[in-house]
């Protein structure tokens, strides 16, 4: 992350070092050997796939068609002004303040703008998009300036010359590698402040410029937080039907009614292989190999991290073609198709890598976001008692939910695959053509607890 060890506003209060940014440290936390881990983890998903093949013949999934009404008076709660109104503003005051604190402010580690980037902004929205839905859509500052130059210049927002549909969530995945390139191919660059001012002055550039020619649906399909937001918010209980009633429901039926469009195997490539790639970037052979050649330590950080993201776009390409062939169906949107089972699991791997950093940098957040231009402010007083520590104190519980969140995150991959593929596939061949993507998951659970666990 662009806040590491290096990037903490203190030492902690017993003199040692802070520490490092992504948590618990490695095997010796596991409360099993690791080697029984990687076998109950593969056993799991192998369990779940025999399971569904013999009770889940036909698919009970219906997406945006599913969910029960929420409770009447809570349903006007949330969809209420007031409600509304009062998140958004909350949010857009939020915003200026640490786009102030990023234009004003002091180019050191203790500046908000940095914590907003990489804690708030990046690993915050799955929480919120899980808890609240798709908030990010509601919220986003870029939609708002959108919208405001559109009302002095006299133009429907929704209105564009060109279809932004066509260019499926390319742009998304383009401009999610660019952040994630900046956050780990360089530790230099993701703290540097004028470059991370200059990255979001581009990005805001493209957005806003594709809106006015695309009108305000290019966001759903460019901007690189709303798509990543809008993507996990599939996993909440929380969702409105085709009829626009909210309602409650399994989160897997949410997930059922993401759309299959162009590039989204991409963007789940993006966000899975950049998280693969942060705890690779941090095993001890990794970083002794690299560090001997630390003049090009960019490069090497640069070429890992797009190998990783094409070896899950491939990888996950070739196990649909080869289902679609085994099943005999159209094989060209088979991947996209089927891109939504990766989300769970894009989910499990942030909550395990991610958990102790984002609950630790949370706070450090808060305790600086009272003091934006480094002037002796103390606005978030009430914050500085709270150690933020604190997490770090219970290891083993830690890695428990590590491994426990990277192990869900695939069964419920499995689930979701599954029930797409017994509608997608023929009767007779729907069981055989799902072998790929098992082996594949099993392969993607074990990697990847391998890298979760080696760091």
């Amino acid at each position: 992350m662009g806040i590491s060890q290096q990037g903490s506003v203190e030492y902690r209060p017993d003199g040692r070092d802070s520490l490092l940014a992504h948590g618990v440290g490695g095997r010796q936390d596991l409360p099993i050997p690791v080697e029984l881990a990687y076998l109950a983890a593969g056993a799991a998903l192998v369990a779940s796939a025999v399971v569904l093949a013999l009770a889940w013949r036909t698919s009970r999934f219906h997406g945006d068609a599913s969910g029960r009404p929420l409770w009447a008076w809570l349903a006007r709660v949330v969809d209420s002004r007031i409600t509304r109104g009062t998140l958004v503003v909350s949010v857009l005051v939020i915003t200026a303040w640490v786009v102030m604190a990023a234009i004003f402010g002091r180019d050191t580690l203790v500046n908000p703008a940095f914590r907003a980037v990489y804690v708030v902004l990046w690993v915050g929205l799955v929480p919120a998009a899980l808890l609240l839905g798709p908030v990010y859509r509601l919220c986003n500052p870029l939609r708002w300036l959108h919208r405001a130059i559109c009302r002095v210049a006299s133009l429907d927002p929704a209105r564009g010359l060109v279809d932004a549909s066509r260019f499926g969530l390319w742009p998304a995945a383009l401009l999610l590698f660019s952040f994630v390139w900046l956050e780990l191919a360089d530790s230099a660059l993701a703290q540097d402040l004028s470059v991370v001012r200059l990255w979001f002055a581009l990005v805001a550039l493209v957005l806003v410029a594709g809106a006015m020619l695309c009108g305000e649906s290019w966001f759903a399909y460019a901007d690189p937080f709303e798509v990543y937001a809008s993507l996990v918010a599939r996993l909440s209980p929380f969702g409105r039907r085709s009829d626009g009633v909210l309602v409650v429901r399994n989160p897997l039926q949410n997930l059922d009614a993401l759309p299959p469009e162009r590039g989204l195997v991409a963007v789940v490539s993006v966000l899975f292989g950049s998280t693969a790639f942060d705890s690779f970037k941090e095993l001890p052979r990794w970083l002794g190999w690299a560090q001997q050649r630390a003049e090009y330590s960019t490069l090497l950080n640069s070429a890992a991290l797009l190998s990783f993201c094409l070896i899950v776009f491939v990888t996950f390409t070739a196990a649909c073609l080869l289902a679609a062939r085994l099943g005999q169906v159209e094989a060209s949107s088979f991947a996209n198709r089927l891109a939504h089972s990766v989300v769970p699991i894009v989910v499990g791997y942030v909550v395990a890598h991610y958990l102790s950093f984002f609950v630790s940098e949370f706070v450090a957040f808060v305790q600086v976001l009272g003091d934006p231009l480094s002037r002796g402010w103390n606005l978030t007083a009430w914050a500085a008692g709270i150690n933020r520590y604190a997490i770090y104190d219970h290891p083993t519980a830690l890695a428990v939910v590590k491994v426990l969140a990277v192990v869900l995150g695939h069964v419920l991959g499995v689930v979701a695959a599954h029930d797409r593929s017994v509608r997608l596939l023929p009767p007779g061949r729907a069981l055989t053509a799902q072998l790929p993507l098992l082996v594949l998951m099993v392969g993607y659970t074990v990697t990847g607890l391998w890298l979760l666990l080696s760091t």
